[in-house]
């Protein structure tokens, strides 16, 4: 089956309590399934989609930025990057 990887950074990680997860999608999807399935792998972990509500995205090197999740495109093989807000500079 194809795979995306989802990266957890900072407050992420540790509410994810993994680095990453390899998540298995049936080819082409969008980044709201790839987060759907997130939250349903980790949901004895709710402190996850809290921290996931305010992060930014990245699918491979394309910055998500205000787009609608439902139309981002992730494709096998892509790596999804969770990035929380950082303080400081």
């Amino acid at each position: 089956m194809d795979s995306v990887t989802v990266r957890y950074w900072a407050a992420a990680r540790a509410a994810a309590g993994v680095e990453c997860d390899v998540v298995d999608v049936g080819g082409d999807t969008s980044l709201a399934a790839v987060l759907d399935a997130v939250r349903a792998r980790h949901a004895d972990r709710p402190r996850l989609a809290q921290v996931m509500s305010v992060c930014s995205a990245m699918v491979g090197d394309r910055p998500v930025g205000s787009a609608d999740p439902e139309s981002v495109p992730v494709r096998p093989g892509d790596t999804v990057e969770l990035l929380p807000p950082f303080a400081g500079g």
